[in-house]
């Protein structure tokens, strides 16, 4: 990223020296792909201010009434221009320790009660590698992605508020509906998961072993907690919830790590070094990774809770995420480890089930993780009922386009029976969730499953290629002044003669390449590739 700032940086401030026009417009031909490079648009110096914003060089806030902080602003949503209007807004904001313990119940979900598993998985060095890189990626790229949306100068005045959108300027409605789809996968992943916890943990603390009494106790529990919690309309709604739901979190993770028993397994094993020689890391290495992406996976909430928070800058957005990812690794990678020093290859996905059903301290951990998954489910079904709302009603939750709807703020229509359509979607996608719950019974296949599809691509493909897209044509640059300075030794990438002709900037600057001439590296680094979708990201963008 700093390379491809600066050489942007140089380039953009050559051409526009040598270029008098209006617009200040350049361009640059790479291989047949057709570059535009806007340096007047009116940014002002907006694009070096963001770049260092998001790679955490500084702090970028934009100018007052746009991007993030422009709740009344009525631009285009990328991925239906004709329902500009339609993606309802939150009426009830939240503060930084607000927003914070909503990012932090929406990662410490029922993922860290499978983080020992994954670490039986992976090979206990290899997690724990692992859960760092994972915690490392999701911080890079929640600020990547909101910071695009909100506060990048060519969209921060589009209003972009959903990743969804955020996509769609880049790669149209594939880019929209390949988000979605994820974010679907990833949310419906976690509320089944959450649904299996709530079916294990209490009836064994109310010493119910009946398949159907078990059922019968989830269903119950669910639909008096669950589902009344999730009809809330906004997120900042659960920021009381969510803070109790993460001291549980805490206090389950000293319960666990004061009650496992971890001494007598690392004796029983012949010491932590030969834990450490013979467990490492282990052929099911991806296993593992597929259920830490579910854990710490949160983008697809990401939009949900950043747009909550109350004068939303990328200086506080970035001390969310900074505090939420944090203290989340820090809870799943103790829990983890105690957990599965505990029990080592017989950790269950579950690990609380590796414990004595009528231990009363398992009992009480069992109570502390049926709280957190209480209080976290509605997390996860607002991302999904966000989506459904987004494909069928073009993002309109209150039902405006319903003509029972009275036109007012906080009115809300267009459900069925005595439900309006929030409270309609909420319980669809409850009674969807609770099928699979009722069969299944093994946590460990939903989280892997669900972290390795919907997580993988939400939390490590969709920003990098967002970010790819937004700045095609700057990616395209870098990327022909890396070649050509290779090929080139001891010259300039571009020289003065490349450039536009004085007081002719919409001349072209061609610079065109031989195929055959490409080094090998060219091709191993995937460059083809990259600008492919460079180029893609760059003509939408443009044509915005």
């Amino acid at each position: 990223g700093q390379a491809t700032e600066t050489a942007v940086s140089s380039l953009t401030r050559r051409t526009m020296m040598n270029s008098s026009g209006a617009d200040g417009r350049g361009s640059v031909e790479l291989s047949g792909i057709h570059t535009s490079l806007d340096h007047g648009s009116g940014s002002g110096g907006g694009d070096d201010d963001y770049l260092n914003a998001i790679m955490g060089r500084n702090s970028y806030n934009p100018p007052s009434g746009v991007g993030g902080n422009n709740d009344q602003s009525n631009h285009s949503y990328g991925n239906d221009p004709n329902n500009r209007d339609k993606l309802s807004k939150p009426l009830v904001k939240s503060g930084i320790g607000g927003a914070s313990a909503n990012l932090v119940n929406s990662i410490v979900g029922a993922g860290i009660i499978g983080i020992p598993y994954a670490l039986r998985q992976s090979g206990l060095i290899a997690g724990l590698f692992l859960l760092l890189l994972v915690a490392y990626l999701t911080d890079k790229s929640l600020r990547i992605i909101v910071g695009l949306a909100a506060f990048h100068p060519q969209l921060k005045n589009l209003d972009v508020r959903t990743f969804e959108a955020l996509a769609s300027y880049p790669f149209g409605r594939l880019g929209s509906n390949f988000i979605l789809l994820n974010m679907f996968v990833l949310a419906y992943g976690a509320m089944v998961a959450y649904l299996l916890i709530i079916k294990d943990t209490i009836p064994s603390v109310l010493g119910v072993e009946s398949g159907v009494s078990k059922v019968l106790i989830m269903l119950a529990t669910s639909i008096t907690i669950m589902v009344p919690l999730s009809m809330q309309r906004d997120m900042a709604s659960l920021a009381i919830t969510s803070l109790v739901s993460v001291l549980a979190d805490v206090v389950l993770v000293g319960f666990i790590t004061a009650f496992s028993p971890y001494q007598e397994s690392i004796e029983n094993a012949g010491g932590f070094g030969q834990i450490l020689v013979t467990d490492s890391i282990n052929p099911t290495l991806f296993i593992g990774l597929g259920i830490l992406s579910t854990a710490m996976a949160c983008q697809h909430s990401a939009f949900i809770v950043s747009g909550s928070l109350e004068n939303r800058t990328m200086t506080r957005w970035s001390k969310v995420t900074g505090v939420s990812i944090t203290l989340s690794a820090i809870l799943c990678m103790v829990l983890g480890v105690f957990g599965y020093l505990g029990f080592l290859g017989e950790t269950e996905g579950d690990v609380l089930n590796n414990f004595d059903d009528d231990s009363t301290v398992a009992n009480a951990a069992r109570i502390l993780l049926a709280i957190t998954m209480f209080f976290t489910y509605p997390m996860e079904c607002f991302v999904a009922r966000h989506v459904m709302v987004q494909l069928w009603h073009g993002g309109d939750l209150d039902g405006r386009d319903d003509p029972n709807h009275s036109g007012a703020d906080g009115d809300e229509a267009g459900g069925y029976w005595v439900m309006n359509r929030r409270q309609t979607w909420t319980m669809g996608i409850y009674l969807l969730a609770v099928l699979p719950a009722l069969v299944v019974d093994d946590l460990g296949p939903v989280l892997s499953i669900t972290g390795s599809l919907g997580g993988g691509c939400i939390a490590y493909m969709a920003p990098g290629l967002c970010y790819l897209g937004v700045f095609g044509g700057e990616f395209l640059t870098y990327a022909n002044n890396l070649l050509r300075r290779r090929q080139q030794e001891g010259s300039s990438s571009i020289t003065e003669a490349d450039l536009p002709v004085d007081g002719d900037a919409s001349q072209v600057m061609t610079i065109q390449i031989d195929e055959g001439r490409k080094p090998v590296w060219w091709y191993i680094a995937g460059f083809p590739i990259w600008c492919y979708i460079a180029s893609l990201g760059r003509t939408n963008m443009n044509s915005k």
